[in-house]
Parts: C-alpha cells; sequence; structure tokens
C-alpha cells in the first residue's frame, strides 16, 4: 500500500464533528475539563476548543452553566459517537431519562451540532442539531471557532446564525482555560524525575513514559546487597553503598541514554546521575567524599545531562506514610532527620546548579495516581518550564 492511498483511506475514515459542552452541576470547569480528556482518549483527537461561557440555564431554572463548543477529528460514525459521548455523561454522573417531561441541571451535557456536513433524521440522533440556531450560549462559541462553518440544511454560516438569533439570553465570556490538546513530551529529548525516598518518582516517571510514549530508565536499586545493610548500620556501609551505585548508575546512564530508541518520543528516568554526589554528601565522612566526588567528576563528564530536572517535593511526614505504604521491610525503620537532611541537600544542589534546568513541584498534598486533576497539573507544569 502506497502512502498516498494510506493517507487517503485515514481522511476518508477520520471526520470532523463539532459538539456543545455544558455543565451547571458540581466543579463545572473540572468537568468541562474531565470530558475533554474523556473525548480525546476515547472519541478521537480534538482540534479546536472555544473559550468557556457562562450562560444562565435555558428552558428552566437552575444555577448558571458553562459551555464550550469543540471540534473533534473522530473514526466513529455518527451513532458511535453518540455512544461514546453518552458513555463519557454516565461517567461523569449524568443518566439521560427519555421520559423526562423538563430540562434539569446536570453535570455534563454533551451533544452533536455538526458531523461533517451530514444531514440525519432517525429516532436517536438528528444532525445538525434542531435547535442549535435557536441557542446563543451554543452559537456564540460555535462562532468562535467556526464561524464561517455552512448549515447544511438553512444553509447559513454559524455567524449568520448568531446574528439572526432571537435568544437574548445573557452570555458571558470568562477568563477560565481548559487544556484540549494532550501535552506532546516530544520536545524534550531526556527527562529525569527526582526526589526524596518515596517521593512517588518511580511511579510518575512510569506514568509519563506509558501515557507520551516515552523510553524508561528506572533505577537498579532493588538488586544492590548493600541497600539493606547500610539501614542497619549506616556508618559502616555507607561507602561501599554509594560507590556501589555510582558504579551501577554510570554503567546504565552510558548505556541506556546512548542508544535512544527510534519507536520513542523521548527518554525519561526516576532519577539523574548526580543523585550520587547529592546521597553521598549526606551519608559519607568528609574525607570518603572528597574521594568519591573525585571518582564522580570523572564519570559525570560522559554521562548524558538532563534537559529538564523535575523534583517531587513532598514533606517528610508524607514521605514516611508513602515508604510505610509500599512496604519495604529494610526502608521501614528510616530515620525522618535522614529524609529531611536528604530534602535539605536536594533542595541545597538544584539551587547551586541553575544550569540543570529544575522544577520543583510539591506534591505534598497531590495524588496524581488516584486524581487525573494533579496529575495534570504536573503535566502541565513540566511543560509551563520546559
Amino acid at each position: 500500500m502506497t502512502l498516498l492511498l494510506f493517507l487517503c483511506m485515514v481522511e476518508h475514515l477520520i471526520k470532523r464533528a463539532y459538539l456543545s459542552v455544558g455543565s451547571n452541576l458540581g466543579d463545572r470547569q473540572a468537568n468541562l475539563q474531565t470530558a475533554i480528556e474523556l473525548l480525546n482518549e476515547k472519541a478521537g483527537n480534538i482540534v479546536c476548543c472555544s473559550s468557556v461561557y457562562q450562560t444562565p440555564a435555558w428552558g428552566f431554572k437552575s444555577d448558571d452553566f458553562y459551555n464550550i463548543c469543540l471540534g473533534i477529528d473522530t473514526p466513529f460514525t455518527p451513532k458511535e459517537l453518540l455512544d461514546c459521548m453518552l458513555s463519557i455523561e454516565a461517567t461523569l454522573g449524568r443518566t439521560r431519562d427519555p421520559n423526562a417531561e423538563h430540562y434539569a441541571a446536570r453535570t455534563i451535557d454533551l451533544d452533536i451540532l455538526f458531523y461533517h456536513d451530514y444531514i440525519i433524521e432517525d429516532e436517536q440522533l438528528i444532525v445538525p442539531h434542531p435547535s442549535m440556531q435557536l441557542r446563543r450560549f451554543v452559537l456564540e462559541p460555535l462562532a468562535q471557532i467556526i464561524p464561517g462553518k455552512i448549515h447544511p440544511v438553512l444553509n447559513k454560516t454559524v455567524s449568520e446564525l448568531l446574528e439572526q438569533c432571537e435568544d437574548q439570553s445573557g452570555i458571558e465570556k470568562t477568563d477560565l482555560q481548559l487544556q484540549f490538546q494532550k501535552n506532546n513530551f516530544s520536545k524534550f529529548r531526556f527527562i529525569a524525575i527526582e526526589g526524596n525516598i518515596g517521593a512517588g518518582k518511580t511511579t510518575l516517571a512510569t506514568k509519563i513514559a506509558e501515557d507520551f510514549n516515552g523510553q524508561l530508565i528506572l533505577e537498579r536499586f532493588a538488586d544492590n546487597p548493600f541497600l539493606p545493610k547500610f539501614y542497619e548500620d549506616q556508618n559502616r556501609y555507607a561507602f561501599t553503598l554509594e560507590m556501589s551505585f555510582l558504579a551501577d548508575r554510570y554503567q546504565q546512564f552510558t548505556s541506556d541514554t546512548s542508544k535512544p530508541n527510534l519507536f520513542n518520543n523521548f527518554m525519561i528516568s526516576d532519577y539523574d546521575i548526580f543523585k550520587s554526589l547529592i546521597f553521598a554528601n549526606v551519608t559519607l565522612q568528609k574525607e570518603e567524599f572528597d574521594l568519591y566526588r573525585k571518582l564522580f567528576n570523572i564519570m559525570y563528564k560522559e554521562v548524558v545531562k538532563p534537559d529538564i530536572y523535575v523534583y517531587l517535593f513532598q514533606s517528610h511526614e508524607r514521605l514516611l506514610e508513602n515508604i510505610k505504604k509500599r512496604g519495604r521491610e529494610y526502608e521501614q525503620q528510616i530515620d525522618p532527620s535522614y529524609l529531611k537532611s536528604i530534602n535539605s541537600a536536594y533542595l541545597q544542589f538544584i539551587k547551586s546548579h541553575p544550569e540543570i534546568n529544575p522544577i520543583i513541584i510539591d506534591v505534598t498534598e497531590l495524588d496524581f495516581v488516584e486524581h487525573q486533576r494533579d496529575y495534570q497539573f504536573i503535566i502541565d507544569k513540566i511543560h509551563q518550564n520546559g
């Protein structure tokens, strides 16, 4: 199959639809954002999105709505797209009652306005939406993104429909921001996720690699035979532990980062090799550290440096909770003062090395595993500073 033929087939399969999305129950902005993310995940690729408009309830008395319109490229047929939208509504807590006689407040409301230039009339779906020309809360955001699109039944542009609309409802454009496209990590070459013991760096690096097609590099601490001994007797095993970590990290970095995977967009690791020097500065005596630093400086010249350095900060109380939760036996007796000293050492390192392009993200009150909003906050922070 030629590339041209393949592209023609894809163009034939993908259709542009325009949707109206509204919410007037619960956290309205969060409901819109979640709906966008689910549409991107399940229905296609969102290509444009209007501003958020605050509008009065239309046809019934209730709290004001937040409304947007968006364009989505979808491989679904109109009926498949409708089914997907109903499933998303159900996920967000809305159940449509076909026998209801009146409108009601809702966490989310998804409607198909246009599907390409199709005209559809059946019991389940009418396209274009039969009431869109009567509703200013639809036409204003729609005119913002596709003012010149012609309604295939009324043969008028969206702008003309807005000018002629008799709905006098008050519509207010807000300054609220929604993220409608998934951030693209391909602009990065190599990202290091750093943090104290139990900060969640491995979990976050793994999640980002899976979600954005990254080549994952994980620290191989589990196989280090000196780690359990170090937690039992730090003074005796500190130098041996730090030297073994340095040797393994150097070998892994020079091997894994020198051979980028052509099928991945970027590389991401759950540590930076500089952590060797940070931990050694905390655990070693001065004479030991001076020797260690000489060896480190020789090795450091040869390893790939990250183009963005993300430090996940957590309070030592939260770190201890996480450590207890994950249940590694040799970590359960870690002294809180040791975690405090590691945090201080990292922050001092970041302060004195601005060239590493550091980002400090306080995740003490975040749960990026359970809450998509917290995860998106971290993703946005990386892109804003990257």
